[in-house]
């Protein structure tokens, strides 16, 4: 059978959504703690397309023949062989089947019914004739105090299946006696070197209290099945790939507790799931892929390391959802708690889908090549930063974000250094810009940032969408900071932060903004509303934390068009996030009168320094 899984080119590449629909706003409160999106509507811009200087999408489509048949799961009870476990003792009715003593040795192809509880024993699967061994688990309890409880030696491939209304228990000891000091294997409660299939409308509990609980070197398929894990390593591991579909999974491990780890260059190593339901705690990384990770849809419940408060050395990785070669979310419920970055890739992250509620010590979304987000709403409650890649492209959804250090950073990923970026600097300190891109063609953005709001080793172009941003109070970060060139063409923006280092927009853009510096700071939650001449307002904005400068930008500002900054008051404008759309505004004092004499218009005095920011240095953490 098989499954289509995504897997990206290792360029700078993304994929762009051909439909930039209508987006979903956010609302925050407290915003210096939380972030939450709302279900208001923001409409996106004329232009929903890429900005040409965008690279192209740069995507294939990988084929993985899993070894999944739908014979796999028919068979006639008259052909069944039955194994009864007795504590230390088993008993079998029928062919291909050995005992010696607490072992049953399964030597031919067929289904054998397990039912009883073994004390201190093992089923052992080894048979090199090309047909299916089928398992049926009919309430089993099966312990070994120095080995697997199930070890699949050889096989085509294994398919057990967990029989309607019983509960199986399978559990291994901390100690593995093995032949020789040169045998390592197996080392999981349910160990197979053979493809492995888990089907069934029972349960099973796997405690894995040597090294993994459930292990595949081969491909690994969960089906239709509901599956608790305890695991001292891994929780459940699928070299090649694991699939998990329609099933239920607690997974609690030491090591990481979704993994598929084969580095073949023939799209190995992948990580599939659809319409589950997984509450996992890892002490390393929640799913975790050599290649890919795709999940089309489902409910995710992830906590890493202790979650996002906990503190990791240098070399370890705690990743919410991890794939070397890329993450592709279509759908699907996440709730991730995690002390490193909360999705990562080495690659590309496209999200086209789901709700997101994160907390991470590190990065929310981190991607060395590019990240994508065509939809979805993510909450991202706190993080170091919040989105990171060289290519940062959003075409829809809802962003609600706060960040300790940039909001967004477009930079580049370090050679060497396990994934870290190179940190953008402070705004003004000099350097040349390098090939690194935020694009925003729709979704609606909020940005609470305690360094930079948005940061950018290269350039920005913001072509349509809503982009507001609460940026620093310290003069050593800037509500937008980049080093090439920051282009407004199309959307809304309103980014306010600290006087020291503020920038205004390109003069590259093509759609007015104004860059208002005011004489002292503003007190958080002062309305800031600009007008046009029938005393409209054309946008206000009242950001959540004290501000000495605002950059406004609308599509209804008109170059040549006089206009009045207002501050203080009251807006009677549509409200998200602290902007206000239309309506006007009562109560204010006027703070100035001004002309867009042309597409860049400042205000005051602010930004001492004026130059883009200089890279920082590499971060340390392994991939």
């Amino acid at each position: 059978m098989k499954q289509t899984i995504l897997t990206f080119l290792a360029a700078f590449s993304l994929l762009f959504s051909s439909a930039c629909a209508d987006t979903a706003a956010v609302t925050t409160t407290s915003a210096q703690t939380q972030a939450q999106v709302s279900s208001l509507q923001a409409t996106p811009a004329a232009s929903a397309t890429a900005p040409s200087s965008s690279s192209a999408a740069a995507a294939e489509i990988l084929e993985i023949d899993t070894h999944e048949e739908s014979s796999d799961y028919t068979w006639s009870e008259a052909d069944e062989v039955l194994i009864d476990l007795q504590g230390s003792a088993i008993s079998a009715a029928g062919s291909g089947v050995m005992v010696e003593g607490s072992t049953a040795f399964i030597t031919a192809p067929g289904t054998y019914r397990l039912s009883g509880s073994l004390d201190d024993g093992q089923i052992v699967v080894q048979t090199d004739i090309e047909q299916p061994v089928r398992l049926i688990l009919d309430g089993v309890s099966i312990s070994n105090a120095s080995s697997a409880a199930i070890d699949i030696e050889q096989a085509d491939k294994v398919i057990i299946i967990l029989a309607e209304g019983t509960t199986n228990t399978l559990s291994d000891g901390e100690k593995y006696t093995y032949a020789s000091a040169d045998v390592d294997e197996p080392n999981a409660a349910l160990f197979s070197k053979a493809d492995l299939s888990i089907s069934g409308s029972g349960t099973l509990s796997v405690s894995g209290n040597y090294a993994d609980a459930i292990t595949s070197k081969d491909g690994l398929l969960i089906r239709d099945a509901h599956i608790e894990v305890s695991a001292a390593d891994d929780g459940i591991r699928g070299k090649d790939y694991l699939v998990v579909e329609n099933a239920t999974l607690s997974v609690n491990a030491g090591g990481d507790a979704l993994k598929s780890d084969n580095d073949d260059p023939e799209a190995l190593g992948a990580v599939l799931i659809d319409a589950s339901s997984l509450e996992i705690n890892a002490d390393g990384d929640g799913i975790s892929a050599e290649g890919a990770v795709q999940i089309n849809s489902g409910t995710y419940t992830i906590q890493t390391a202790g979650g996002s408060r906990a503190s990791l050395s240098a070399d370890e990785s705690a990743k919410g959802i991890k794939g070397l070669n890329a993450v592709v979310i279509n759908d699907g419920s996440f709730t991730l708690d995690s002390a490193d970055d909360a999705l990562h890739s080495n690659g590309s992250i496209v999200v086209n889908g789901g709700t997101f509620t994160i907390n991470t010590g590190d990065d929310a979304l981190h991607a060395d090549t590019a990240l994508t987000i065509n939809g979805g709403e993510l909450n991202i409650l706190s993080s170091y930063e919040g989105l990171e890649s060289a290519l940062i492209t959003v075409n829809g959804g809802g962003i609600a974000l706060v960040a300790s250090d940039d909001g967004i950073n477009a930079a580049s990923a370090a050679a060497g250094t396990g994934g870290q970026m190179l940190r953008g600097g402070p705004g003004g300190m000099g350097g040349q810009a390098g090939n690194f891109w935020f694009y925003q063609t729709g979704g609606f953005i909020y940005v609470n940032a305690g360094g930079d709001g948005v940061d950018t080793n290269g350039s920005a172009s913001i072509s349509g969408g809503t982009l507001l941003v609460d940026g620093p109070t310290n003069n050593g970060n800037g509500a937008l900071d980049y080093m090439g060139t920051f282009s407004i063409s199309g959307g809304v923006v309103a980014a306010a932060g600290s006087a020291g280092m503020a920038m205004s927009a390109s003069q590259d853009s093509s759609q007015p903004s104004v860059l208002i510096a005011f004489e002292s700071a503003q007190q958080a939650d002062t309305l800031v509303s600009l007008q046009n001449e029938s005393g409209l307002n054309v946008l206000a904005y009242a950001p959540s934390k004290p501000f000495q400068t605002l950059l406004l930008s609308s599509p209804e500002l008109k170059t040549g068009g006089a206009y009045s900054v207002l501050l203080g008051g009251s807006s009677t404008g549509a409200q998200q996030d602290g902007l206000y759309l239309g309506g006007s505004t009562s109560g204010a004092d006027t703070y100035a009168a001004l002309t867009l004499t042309g597409t860049v218009t400042t205000l005051g005095t602010a930004g001492g320094f004026g130059g883009p920011g200089a890279p920082g240095g590499p971060g340390g953490r392994r991939p």
